[in-house]
């Protein structure tokens, strides 16, 4: 005697060639996307100068405002070069742009006139108002860059600490 069997049969998905959502298969560490993304040159030679990129290949998770090469290239002249010649300084400063943990946008929003500690210890002034600003001078202009080990929002402005 032969058994049917009466399951309904599950809608065929159409195949896509994607196994997996395209954000995940793009997705790398902070370092490479950076380098991917063309815009953080200066950015990418100052943490090589500094030694910081096995640190922000690492585990992590990081979250890093990042300033684009137009940021940079708003510092009076001379002054990355100097930074390059004055690794403790430079470092100080890259430090001052990573703050431990993945903090997205959203969490950010929560924090108006609250601070944050960066990794190099001193304090980010945060402000939501017209926008997310960090330390009253610098916008946040691109958020939520998701990397495997962290998080990168781009800025406007290079972060001096005091």
């Amino acid at each position: 005697m032969a058994v049917r069997d009466t399951r309904a049969a599950s809608p065929r998905q159409p195949d896509t060639g994607i196994q997996k959502p395209f954000k995940e298969l793009q997705m790398h560490d902070i370092i490479d996307t950076a380098v991917a993304a063309g815009t953080f040159k200066t950015l990418a030679a100052a943490v090589t100068a500094a030694g910081l990129v096995p640190t922000l290949k690492g585990a992590g998770p990081f979250t890093v405002f990042a300033p684009n090469d137009a940021a940079f290239a708003k510092l009076p002249a001379g002054t990355v070069e100097s930074l390059l010649k004055d690794l403790p300084k430079l470092t100080a400063i890259l430090k001052y742009h990573v703050v431990a943990g993945k903090v997205m946008a959203a969490d950010v929003m929560k924090m108006d006139g609250k601070t944050a500690a960066t990794v190099n210890g001193a304090l980010l002034k945060i402000s939501t108002t017209g926008g997310v600003k960090l330390n009253a001078e610098t916008n946040v202009i691109a958020t939520d860059i998701e990397c495997t080990n962290g998080v990168i929002h781009v800025i406007d402005s290079v972060l001096l600490p005091a």
